[in-house]
């Protein structure tokens, strides 16, 4: 540097340095949390997805086991719109079918689990009470 820069230069504090390097070590230290907290909301969000096709899947399969349609298309029903890896049960009490479609742990670090009921078509105008 030569002498004529130095004069323009803020005369420093003695015993005190310079701030050089400061921004880079605290960039260091905040750019992996900045990548940790990118990667739990992306994990966040494809959590919410998944429970909503979970929800999606157990309407679908309680609406087809509503209308009375083969075991076979109720599962094919829920399986075809819940996400990949999820267990559909299909429970009758009644004149009421329960849909339960669940996503196991190893696939998100909590179990997705959805359940939806309808009312069975084949027990409508049942019960002899009439007007």
């Amino acid at each position: 540097m030569r002498r004529s820069d130095r004069r323009h230069e803020r005369p420093r504090p003695p015993g005190r340095r310079g701030d050089r390097g400061y921004v880079t070590a605290e960039t260091a230290m905040v750019v992996p949390v900045l990548v940790l907290l990118t990667g739990l909301l992306v994990w966040g969000v494809m959590a919410a997805a998944a429970q909503v096709r979970c929800v999606d899947a157990a309407r679908a399969g309680a609406r087809e086991a509503a209308r009375s349609e083969a075991p076979a298309d109720v599962l094919s029903a829920a399986r075809a719109a819940a996400p990949a890896g999820a267990q559909v049960s299909v429970q009758r009490e009644g004149s009421m079918v329960h849909v339960r479609v669940t996503v196991p742990a190893p696939r998100f670090p909590v179990t997705l689990t959805a359940e939806a009921a309808a009312l069975a078509e084949d027990t409508v105008g049942e019960g002899g009470g009439g007007p």
